[in-house]
């Protein structure tokens, strides 16, 4: 007899799941059992990945709309009859202006929104169904962005205060039953990352310690874990899912390698 899958009976909603870590994610928690809305700015896109998806169903989401994502979240209970998992992964990053004060307010404005207090949104909105389900779960795609300086100014603030947001409401939502967690990914390759192959493989070469960069996947299966009653005693955590970026000073290591080698000849 097959074992039961993870997600059997499950609905979950998915923001920004028309590509890249959402539709991986989308395409994980399917596989495992769930019947996922497929919510994304693009909604001709998500159609057509929720066509390949069984049980599944698309919407077009803008989460820097509170109506709008009110609108996602009902129908995402009158699809299923349930909401159980909430993956709050939409987000909106621009690149910085040469110099700071050259930032415009507006696109930090926007990049703030949608990152921080679209999830927020998303999160007040399911909260409730979360809730009647008995075995809810939150989880924010954060970014190492939000640990360490990589640029974008604004992404990484908001990603910084998604980090924070999730440790209050995991402390709110505990005795409701609902957990909240979070994962920052490192560099993964999805389409930001198009026709960039040689900086991809600098960047595997030179600054991950496990060799490569990440995959959707990768993130997905880290997103498949906390969503899970495999991790219910897990809430309030953030989940570093970034091939051991952010534990090992690559730089200083190299700068220090000519040093070890003069030091050992002259021994």
């Amino acid at each position: 007899m097959d074992s039961p899958q993870r997600f059997d009976g499950y609905g979950v909603l998915i923001t920004g799941a028309a590509r890249g870590i959402g539709e991986a994610t989308a395409r994980r928690l399917t596989a495992e059992g769930a019947r996922v809305l497929v919510a994304d700015l693009d909604e001709e896109l998500a159609g057509e990945v929720a066509k390949t998806l069984p049980g599944a169903a698309a919407v077009r989401c803008d989460v820097g709309d509170r109506v709008a994502v009110e609108a996602v979240v009902a129908y995402a209970v009158e699809t299923f009859g349930r909401l159980d998992v909430l993956v709050n992964n939409a987000a909106s990053c621009t690149r910085d202006a040469p110099s700071f004060e050259d930032q415009a307010e507006e696109t930090w404005h926007r990049d703030v929104d949608i990152t921080l207090a679209g999830a927020m949104r998303c999160a007040r909105a399911a909260l409730p169904h979360l809730t009647a389900s008995g075995r809810g779960a939150i989880v924010n795609i954060g970014s190492v962005n939000g640990v360490q300086a990589f640029g974008n100014h604004a992404y990484s603030a908001a990603k910084a205060g998604l980090a924070s947001f999730t440790r209050t409401l995991a402390a709110h939502a505990a005795p409701r039953g609902v957990r909240v967690n979070q994962i920052d990914p490192g560099t993964i390759r999805t389409r930001a990352w198009a026709g960039r192959e040689r900086e991809l493989e600098a960047l595997a070469e030179r600054v991950y310690p496990l060799g490569r960069v990440g995959e959707p996947e990768d993130v997905a299966a880290a997103v498949a874990f906390l969503a899970s009653r495999d991790a219910s005693w897990i809430t309030g955590t953030t989940l570093r899912v970034d091939g051991g970026l952010l534990a090992h000073n690559t730089g200083f290591a190299l700068a220090m390698e000519p040093v070890e080698d003069e030091v050992g000849q002259g021994g």
